[in-house]
């Protein structure tokens, strides 16, 4: 027995699917649906059931079927015949990478926020019959689903699932993109712009290619017939969610490589191309090594686990070491990608306050809905867990003198996890390094895991001919970092540009800005009389002595409230990391087969 689901843009200007389920019943059964409360990879309760309009049921026969609801997410129906369909709309208007969107110009949904699951019958094959819009007859659709022997690729018509995880599994967009192909070890990828872009493809194939490649040779195999890179351009955007084989990205415009000038690799781009390695190591770390609360997926409910560290830090730790590895950015372009995630991380106290395994297991509430104290009191599971990874591969390879390494933990989780679906224990981690180092250092990796204290990094780089030194902020406003000892004004505030001012976006505990009274969202408008923009804030402050008070007047909502305020001298919260023996960081930098 298979599942039909049906999808159709209707409505293009509302917004809105229409989506139906033919499925075969046994008369007078109960039958549940139900509709993911969050999906894999996006560790919130998003609640997709709110978006779904004017659900019905009826019979073979046509005859209504009555249909309770069960809470907010679930319906229940009792079958009168021997099949019975489903018809219900989703209203898509999210501009995310989690959801469902769709408008006159493209769509793009994920199953997880539009097929209702039959609860009874999950482990059931499905096939989707995706139908074009009748105003619009030249959309293509993109999407990482297996397609049926009738439909050819990018085109309309039927897809088929092994079963519901498959089914949402597959996200799918839908318009008038751009699309190009290349393949790595035999696998095809695709690389799909759902809007219009101005990048270089030639550049953009021979870059992400070599990613692929970097991460197909680490774990040694590729476990996908074929791959998916869509990505929503945005004026300004940022974001990725992995599947199984395909991922959804989001950039801004511009981050793209500029074809007239083909040298030229911008910061922008940089980061692109560490998203794209960031989605696709997950393939492998996380989509298929996954911790043991994670299989199967709970979707219903928050699912616990303290080991988010590992499968998006040590990612986050090989998403830029791989545009190293792969020849794409330079060693020392690598250290100071690297040295800005060690800032984020040394700037605020909230790893102070805060060890990587609370993070993982609050990751519910914590970390995907931040406050504003978040700086202060929360430690990111992605930032100091890459850092982890880094202490990790270090000690591996100090250890084993060289011969083995993080790459060789990565492998060993692929063969005894990931490749037979066995969800991972914290211990586990520890039982390989063991192995690898050929001592224990499962007491210091778990005090690393379970204490909120920095970790020390600079005697491991040291042994790598890698200098780590706390150093100054140079800006005010950015992380950029400065070795000198000259006087580097500091606010403890990081804020965006307003046409009236500069509105406040994180304040640090116990900074300058703290002592004005400072908060998120408010809008400062004046200092010691001045009008005040990024840039004449930045002047003002480089011209002022340190400690020198000065007037603040600043928007709260729409108070004027009026402070002192006193720069001084920046704190060596910041990190710089230079390389000093490029003989000793060989033994860092080389891949270890």
């Amino acid at each position: 027995m298979t599942i039909h689901y049906q999808i159709k843009p209707s409505n293009l200007n509302s917004h809105l699917f229409e989506v139906s389920i033919h499925f075969q019943t046994i008369k007078d059964k109960e039958y549940t649906l139900s509709l993911p409360a969050w999906l894999p990879g996006s560790y919130m309760i998003r609640d997709f059931a709110k978006n779904i309009i004017s659900i019905t049921a009826q019979s073979n026969s046509q005859q209504a079927i009555e249909i309770t609801p069960l809470d907010k997410q679930s319906w229940q129906l009792i079958a009168t015949d021997n099949v019975v369909e489903i018809k219900y709309q989703v209203f898509a208007f999210d501009l995310s990478v989690r959801t469902a969107y769709l408008d006159s110009q493209r769509g793009f949904f994920n199953g997880s926020s539009c097929f209702l699951a039959i609860n009874e019958l999950t482990t059931m094959p499905c096939k989707l019959t995706i139908i074009p819009a009748d105003s619009i007859h030249h959309w293509r659709v993109a999407t990482g689903m297996p397609r049926a022997k009738s439909t050819e690729k990018y085109q309309f018509g039927d897809y088929l699932a092994q079963d519901y995880a498959q089914l949402i599994d597959c996200p799918v967009a839908l318009g008038d993109f751009d699309s190009f192909e290349f393949e790595v070890e035999g696998v095809t990828h695709h690389m799909v712009f759902t809007s219009e872009h101005y990048g270089d493809r030639e550049r953009i194939v021979r870059d992400v290619s070599k990613l692929c490649q970097h991460h197909i040779s680490l774990f040694g195999e590729a476990p996908f017939s074929e791959y998916w890179f869509i990505t929503h351009l945005l004026a300004k955007g940022f974001g990725g969610l992995e599947h199984k084989n395909s991922t959804i990205l989001q950039a801004s415009r511009f981050d793209l490589p500029n074809p007239n000038k083909p040298e030229q690799l911008t910061d922008e781009y940089k980061t692109f191309l560490s998203l794209c390695s960031h989605e696709y190591f997950h393939a492998w770390n996380v989509c298929r090594i996954k911790p043991k609360a994670f299989v199967p997926y709970q979707l219903a409910q928050e699912s616990y686990t303290e080991q988010l560290w590992a499968y998006e830090g040590i990612t986050s730790y090989y998403d830029d070491f791989s545009l190293y590895r792969a020849g794409i950015i330079s060693f020392s372009d690598y250290l100071q990608l690297l040295a800005k995630t060690a800032t984020r991380v040394y700037r605020g106290k909230g790893e102070l306050k805060q060890s990587v395994l609370e993070s993982s297991f609050y990751t519910w509430t914590k970390f995907y809905q931040q406050g504003p104290d978040a700086v202060n009191n929360i430690v990111s599971y992605y930032t100091k867990g890459a850092l982890i990874a880094l202490w990790l591969d270090l000690t591996i390879r100090s250890k084993s003198q060289g011969q083995y390494s993080l790459d060789n933990l990565m492998r060993e989780l692929w063969m005894h996890f990931g490749r037979p679906g066995i969800g991972t224990e914290q211990q586990d981690f520890i039982n390989i390094a063991n192995i690898l180092c050929g001592e224990d250092i499962g007491d210091a990796l778990t005090e690393l895991l379970q204490s909120a204290q920095r970790i020390e990094l600079a005697p491991l780089l040291a042994q790598v001919g890698v200098s780590f030194t706390p150093c100054k902020f140079k800006l005010l406003n950015n992380l950029e970092t400065t070795e000198s000892e000259d006087y580097c004004p500091y606010l403890g505030a990081q804020y965006t540009t307003q046409p009236l001012g500069v509105k406040i976006s994180q304040v640090s505990e116990d900074s300058p800005a703290t002592i004005a009274g400072l908060a998120v969202n408010d809008v400062l408008v004046a200092v010691n009389g001045l009008k005040i923009t990024d840039k004449s804030l930045q002047s003002l402050a480089e011209h002022l002595t340190a400690t020198t008070k000065v007037s603040c007047h600043y928007f709260r909502d729409d108070q004027l409230i009026i402070s002192e305020l006193a720069f001084t001298d920046s704190p060596l919260a910041a990190i710089t990391l230079t390389e000093q023996d490029a003989k000793l960081s060989e033994n860092w930098r080389k891949i270890i087969s």
